[in-house]
């Protein structure tokens, strides 16, 4: 590694091949070309480029300049680097000095992944979202020094975008939309780039040699650089997890206390679950299964999903107002149980 003015970081990849990390830009820079699929928003698809670069957003820089003329900061950016043709480039708004540098090597080829993160706007592929402004994004890039086919690159690619979704799942990231789980934030963006030296390598899924590499490599780069640009993630109570899933803790007090004999307040709530590690760890399992009765998983264990939640039957609901909490099933049996439980210790005293 080379450091200069405290602005420049160089790494040597392979023959002539290079990472270098200035000021908003960490890029990639072979000077005998490389072979690139993804989908980069400059020059991306499938291209042969002698850079492969990923452009910090600076601050205070317009989100809507970004928008109408991305090319700008582009082609600026190229030039911290001495780039100005043969590249592609992908853009986040996540600090490139907080990127992660993940290597595996074998006998037939050598594999880097560079990656930057940030996920408060998380999503999940396949939902509804009204999309608001973005920060974050999580960038990707695979530096193959082999000679993978280009079926195998695409293969490659998606087993790093799998290894990403791992990575968030992991860390339990929410939709910031709908609560689901987050599969990735809507601007994510992954390239794979190879030397083409050596023997070809055909297969690049999860399960192949070259694949269990990537994945590897990509799924702990993702889960660094997250952790380097947002610490949160590893710092959450139960309530955030809660409120992640839009049930903060507002929200739970206000509708369970349309029980008349529950009725509680936030503040009220708060104490009741704060102290007292178990109940926290029952709310938390109940919002699994909740998550399942969404998608309509309904375990085996059981004939129906009344039967699971135990929901009361209807001449108590419709004494206790049990029907009127808008809360998903098993929190809601959950939470009532919980603070029963309160309630008739309290008496015992």
């Amino acid at each position: 590694m080379l450091m200069g003015d405290g602005c420049l970081e160089e790494f040597s990849l392979a023959e002539n091949t290079r990472l270098i990390i200035k000021e908003n830009v960490l890029a990639v820079i072979c000077d005998n070309g490389l072979k690139t699929v993804g989908s980069a928003i400059f020059n991306g698809g499938c291209k042969q480029v002698k850079a492969v670069l990923n452009i910090g957003v600076p601050e205070g820089y317009s989100d809507l300049f970004l928008h109408l003329d991305p090319l700008q900061l582009i082609t600026s950016s190229a030039a911290i680097v001495g780039i100005t043709k043969d590249y592609l480039a992908m853009v986040t708004a996540a600090k490139i000095r907080n990127y992660s540098l993940v290597c595996k090597k074998t006998d037939d080829y050598t594999i880097y992944v560079a990656a930057t993160a940030g996920c408060s706007h998380g999503e999940s592929s396949g939902e509804d979202m009204a999309v608001e402004e973005i920060v974050g994004t999580i960038n990707i890039i695979v530096f193959i020094d082999g000679n993978p086919a280009e079926s195998c690159m695409v293969a490659a690619l998606i087993t790093a975008t799998e290894a990403k979704s791992a990575a968030l799942r992991d860390f339990d990231v929410r939709s910031r939309y709908t609560g689901d789980s987050a599969t990735g934030s809507i601007t994510d963006a992954v390239t794979v780039a190879a030397t083409g030296r050596g023997k070809e390598v055909v297969l690049g899924g999860p399960a192949s040699k070259l694949g269990k590499l990537v994945g590897y490599c990509a799924r702990k780069a993702v889960t660094e650089a997250l952790l380097k640009q947002e610490p949160i993630w590893a710092n959450r109570t139960v309530f955030d997890r809660l409120k992640e899933r839009h049930l903060p803790i507002e929200k739970l007090a206000a509708e369970v206390s349309k029980i008349e004999d529950l009725a509680l307040t936030t503040e009220e709530l708060t104490q009741i679950l704060k102290h007292n590690p178990q109940t926290l760890a029952t709310l938390l399992a109940a919002t699994k299964m909740d998550d399942d009765y969404n998608k309509n998983l309904l375990p085996t264990d059981f004939k129906d999903w009344n039967a699971a939640t135990q929901t009361p039957n209807k001449t108590t609901a419709q004494e206790t107002n049990y029907d009127a909490v808008n809360l998903p099933p098993f929190i809601k049996t959950a939470l009532i149980k919980i603070i029963k439980a309160q309630q008739h210790k309290q008496v015992g005293k």
